[in-house]
């Protein structure tokens, strides 16, 4: 179509242009366009590892656990462990673990072993297992920061947790009903590990009674005993 300004026909400005040039541009904004959506189909599709938190309070064997999966499994450790409580305090992860089940099923996590929560730190706790009062404040002061972060990560970052419970104690605990209330609100899936079946004292049936809404497998993070029950319980719940 031909306009006329003062008497004169003029082309307006897309006819102007050469076809060949519009050809270019149409090709390079589909080209654009096409690759924009080939990386929004590889973040779709793009297989997630599950990021899997060992929770529970002080002492109650996470890193032991964390320790014993990372070893089964990629044949290193994860973190120290010791007898004093809060010697995790900051949480450390070990990924691409890849679990294998009975059945051929596999599951590749990240685990994130976390601090020892809890709704009371002491110092003078410490002092029972002959720290100097310095450090034992130091201590008490990381191991506060150490709940904060490992809470942060449960709210943030973590798809599925694994509760950590010694079956030698009172599973009716504060810290322990107020945090599998946390992960039952977050909708998250949980395993309660009752761990410690080693000594002679542990009662794993009271954690079973104490969380029967939740699957609960009876171990020794230490000695290894049942893990491939936790294993296959895991590939089950996580994958």
């Amino acid at each position: 179509m031909l306009l006329s300004i003062y008497g004169e026909s003029v082309v307006p400005a897309d006819h102007a242009q050469p076809k060949r040039c519009r050809m270019r541009t149409f090709s390079q904004s589909f080209g654009k366009a096409k690759k924009q959506f080939f990386i929004f189909l590889d973040r779709f599709f793009k297989k997630k590892r599950t990021r899997i938190g060992i929770y529970g309070p002080p002492n109650a064997g996470k890193t032991t656990l964390a320790n014993r999966i990372a070893r089964d499994w990629t044949g290193d450790a994860v973190g120290p462990v010791s007898e004093i409580p809060h010697e995790t305090r900051r949480a450390r992860k070990k990924e691409n673990v890849v679990i294998s089940g009975a059945n051929g099923s596999k599951i590749t996590i990240d685990i994130v072993d976390t601090p020892g929560v809890t709704t009371k730190i002491d110092y003078h706790e410490f002092l029972d297992y002959g720290m100097e009062k310095d450090e034992a404040i130091i201590r008490a002061r990381e191991a506060t920061e150490g709940v904060a972060e490992a809470m942060h990560w449960l709210r943030e970052d973590i798809d599925g947790v694994v509760y950590m419970l010694d079956s030698t104690l009172d599973p009716f605990m504060q810290v322990n009903i107020m945090m599998i209330g946390i992960i039952e609100s977050r909708k998250l899936p949980v395993i309660i590990v009752a761990n410690k079946i080693d000594l002679p004292d542990a009662i794993p049936a009271r954690i079973r009674s104490a969380f029967p809404q939740h699957p609960v497998v009876a171990i020794s993070g230490l000695e290894g005993r049942n893990t491939e029950e936790l294993y296959e319980k895991m590939i089950d719940k996580f994958a």
